[in-house]
Formats: structure tokens, C-alpha cells, sequence
């Protein structure tokens, strides 16, 4: 990953912040705003994040989340 591109990153979750018209946020709430972003920029990247912020508890949740990926990448 670029800086430039995690310039865009950081942009891109401000914004979808910000249009929740609320001054203040829950840190967790900003950890899944950035999973979205992060999904198109980098897919292990994601995985790695998604996995907190999901809450993946077991390998089944990673075997889901790849598949997933899969499919949406065949769309």
C-alpha cells in the first residue's frame, strides 16, 4: 500500500464519518468504516482487520469471509 492510497483510505472513511451527521463516534464504529475501503484497496489487509472488528472466533469465520470474497470477486 501506497501513501497516496492510504491518504484515499483515510479520506474515504472521514467522509462516510462525517455523513453520519454525529460529533462523536465510537472507535469501533470507525474500525467498520474503514472495512469497506480497506476490502478494496487490500484483501489480506482486510481479512486482518475484518477479523477483529467482526469478531472472527475460529477458522470456519476466515473459511466464510475468503469465500465470500470469492463470490463477490466473480460478480
Amino acid at each position: 500500500m501506497t501513501d497516496d492510497q492510504l491518504a484515499v483510505l483515510a479520506q474515504r472513511v472521514e467522509e462516510a464519518i462525517r455523513l453520519k451527521g454525529v460529533s462523536e463516534i465510537d472507535a469501533h464504529d470507525v474500525g467498520l468504516a474503514i472495512l469497506q475501503p480497506l476490502k478494496e484497496l487490500d484483501l489480506v489487509a482486510y481479512l486482518r482487520f475484518a477479523s477483529v472488528y467482526r469478531g472472527f472466533d475460529c477458522l470456519e469465520d476466515f473459511e466464510s469471509a475468503i469465500e465470500e470474497l470469492r463470490t463477490e470477486g466473480e460478480k
